[in-house]
């Protein structure tokens, strides 16, 4: 799905429903954040701007049509504002000229840092997982507490964390990242199931 409508308020609201109703069958607390972007691709943005600067400096060189000498150095600055206006602006492209792994590393590092910011850490049986979502990257990352060992919750939650990702980055749609939201919440519950004392230790709601 387009990521972005993850930040739409009554997408948010169907969310926040969907995570009351997955801790209602597991111990595991899930915290899902959407963030805007994780990283600066400024460099993208120089690139692009390089580059619309080098054809222009080369229509000015070669073309046989005249041009006003004294005004190129401005035109040459102002090619270049335009191509990192157009690159900061245009986020399919900014995605194309930058590097997957960059992205995927600084949704990784974000996602951690966002993981201790929450407090994700401080729940009573070390369970909680974070579900980040970052936008501009249309990446999720999944970072779990201590208490939830990805490799030993078996082949139902490989299963819905893949299609949780795949919601994302193959623009599935809200209705299938929710789906996805709740297969996870049945594989946790099969592994980590509610107890009768269990509480619910951090916010339900999307953290933007």
């Amino acid at each position: 799905m387009n990521a972005r409508d993850l930040l739409d308020s009554k997408a948010k609201d169907e969310v926040s429903r969907v995570i009351r109703e997955l801790e209602a069958k597991t111990s595991a607390e899930v915290v899902v954040a959407v963030r805007a972007v994780s990283g600066h691709y400024r460099h993208t943005d120089w690139l692009v701007g390089f580059v619309l600067s080098l054809v222009a400096l080369c229509v000015f060189l070669f073309h046989p049509a005249p041009f006003d000498e004294d005004l190129l150095p401005f035109e040459i600055v102002l090619v270049f504002a335009l191509g990192g206006f157009v690159s900061t602006n245009v986020p399919p492209l900014r995605r194309a000229l930058t590097s997957r792994r960059l992205m995927a590393e600084n949704v990784r590092r974000a996602a951690c840092a966002t993981f201790v910011e929450r407090g994700i850490s401080r729940t009573r049986g070390r369970t909680g997982l974070l579900i980040y979502v970052s936008t501009f990257e249309e990446r999720v990352e999944l970072v779990g507490d201590i208490g939830l060992e990805f490799d030993a919750l078996g082949d139902d939650f490989a299963a819905a964390r893949r299609r949780i990702e795949a919601s994302i980055e193959n623009a599935s749609g809200l209705p299938a990242f929710l789906a996805a939201l709740g297969d996870l919440g049945a594989a946790l519950g099969r592994t980590l199931p509610r107890a009768e004392d269990d509480e619910n230790e951090l916010a339900d709601e999307v953290s933007t």
